[in-house]
């Protein structure tokens, strides 16, 4: 026992003087903006912004029932969500299957069996028949003496903490997309609307004008103008509906929902974009899921770098067996018929042809590959702030531009059409005249839309309120989660 003793003490203090080979994690810095604002914001203030987006639920500041019943809704339907689900509690347990390596396995084997020797066995000629109960007891330890099992596990934790990141990022694109397409519909529905109308005043010129032929105050080819109008219009006011169609069909797919069991009844478009503080373009790190997965993944290679030179060094495992073996069940657990063996073992590679080399050469190689990638991630996250502010800058100073464009047109419209019904001006120019006043008010309503979609891009590339906070910890991954199994499953293993 004395021996043992040593034996493990020994073992012990290798354990303890155990030490971590590879390199160090330090974040890889990105390019970074050159001033303390995002370029776009140069010059324009945005009036009464949102100092901060409201976690989890940003689509709350459209003030939109129906839209926050939709984004409701997605949070618990979405199969894609689902998916990103079930990907980020599979990196979990993975966590929890390296942790294993770093306790002992400890297995056993018991075995009953009626042993008879053969007659003509080399070096003995007599036959036997005997018994042979055992139960023996395996352990097998791996000391972790150069990191490789702490780098492993600390691997799979930063795999787990990328596929949160990657879980906030699809939840974010679904919860945009949804907004992205119920605004592209209301739109259709405002378009509509406006054609409606429009159809109408159309019909009531038409008249008009079928009344001055028929008074001999106007030619037949006012007529013929007017009903041509009508109908332009209405083929416009019926190509509506397929765009309306089509939206409608992409928001019940992101419910989860087939398309011929969803409708949403027609609402124009009456909103205003809410106003959106970009903060600072060095926050934006801090606030993109998808830049945090692409800097956990980076810790992760360089883990890999690690667990790769670890090869290098020798494998220490202690292996210890023992148990009871008898012949017969009466002396099978008897003092007399234990055994146990102790003791550890060491491997070490002396040749193998350049394969650690190459394996270290693969994950400086992906080290390099997800540096790169944490960087153009940054980067292009820095691209569409800009793009977005750049599109609401621009195109609020077109809303107001537009406005008064519509509101002339309506002007000369009504002129025309007093200069017509006066026999002042021909039957063309109220063409003309409604021609431009249409196309200036689907331009409004075009308008609003594109700044409605730009608002969502913008919240989308702010990170929709989430922030590296929100990233589970050490603590929270290592708890077993909550998965339940399929209902076709669980009638299988009953």
């Amino acid at each position: 026992m004395k021996k043992l003793a040593g034996v493990l003490l020994t073992l012990m203090t290798m354990l303890f003087a155990g030490c971590t080979v590879g390199p160090k994690y330090a974040r890889p810095d990105v390019p970074s903006a050159p001033s303390d604002a995002f370029k776009e914001t140069d010059g324009w203030e945005v009036s009464q912004p949102s100092d901060q987006l409201q976690r989890g639920a940003w689509w709350e500041l459209f003030g939109d029932s129906q839209l926050n019943a939709l984004e409701n809704q997605l949070t618990v339907s979405n199969q894609n969500l689902k998916i990103a689900q079930a990907r980020f509690e599979q990196a979990r347990a993975a966590i929890r299957f390296n942790r294993a390596a770093q306790f002992p396995t400890i297995s056993t084997a018991p075995s009953i069996a009626s042993v008879r020797d053969s007659a003509n066995r080399p070096y003995f000629s007599s036959t036997s028949t005997t018994g042979d109960f055992a139960l023996p007891f395996d352990l097998s330890y791996e000391f972790d003496l150069w990191g490789r099992v702490r780098r492993t596990v600390a691997a799979s934790r930063e795999e787990a903490q990328a596929t949160a990141g990657d879980l906030e990022t699809v939840k974010l694109s679904l919860h945009a997309e949804l907004a992205f397409d119920y605004f592209e519909l209301r739109s259709a529905d405002a378009q509509k609307r406006l054609l409606d109308d429009t159809v109408k005043a159309y019909r009531d010129a038409l008249q008009l004008t079928v009344n001055r032929f028929d008074g001999g105050a106007a030619p037949k080819s006012d007529v013929a103008q007017a009903q041509t109008q009508l109908d332009t219009t209405l083929v416009q006011d019926t190509d509506v509906s397929v765009q309306r169609s089509q939206f409608e069909h992409a928001i019940a797919i992101l419910l989860g929902k087939p398309p011929a069991s969803f409708n949403l009844p027609p609402v124009p478009l009456d909103l205003q974009p809410p106003a959106i503080s970009a903060g600072l373009p060095s926050q934006l790190l801090e606030r993109r899921p998808d830049i945090a997965a692409a800097e956990r993944r980076v810790d992760e290679a360089n883990e890999q770098v690690g667990i790769a030179r670890a090869a290098y060094y020798p494998t220490v495992v202690l292996s210890a067996t023992g148990g009871f073996e008898g012949n017969s069940i009466t002396n099978w657990f008897t003092w007399p018929s234990r055994f146990w063996a102790v003791g550890p073992s060491a491997l070490e590679t002396l040749f193998d042809a350049g394969r650690r080399r190459a394996t270290n050469q693969s994950a400086l190689a992906n080290y390099d590959a997800t540096v790169a990638n944490y960087r153009e991630t940054a980067l292009t996250a820095l691209q569409q702030v800009e793009d977005n502010l750049a599109a609401l800058r621009i195109l609020e100073q077109e809303a107001q531009q537009q406005k008064q464009a519509t509101a002339s047109a309506q002007e000369s419209l009504q002129i025309f059409n007093d200069r017509y019904i006066g026999g002042a001006d021909p039957y063309l120019q109220v063409i003309t005249a409604q021609t431009i006043a249409l196309q200036n008010e689907r331009n409004d309503v075009d308008i609003l839309r594109r700044r409605m979609d730009a608002t969502v891009l913008l919240i989308k590339a702010l990170g929709g309120g989430w922030d590296t906070s929100q990233l589970p910890t050490t603590a929270q991954l290592g708890k077993p989660a909550q998965v339940q199994a399929p209902k076709d499953i669980q009638k299988s293993a009953n």
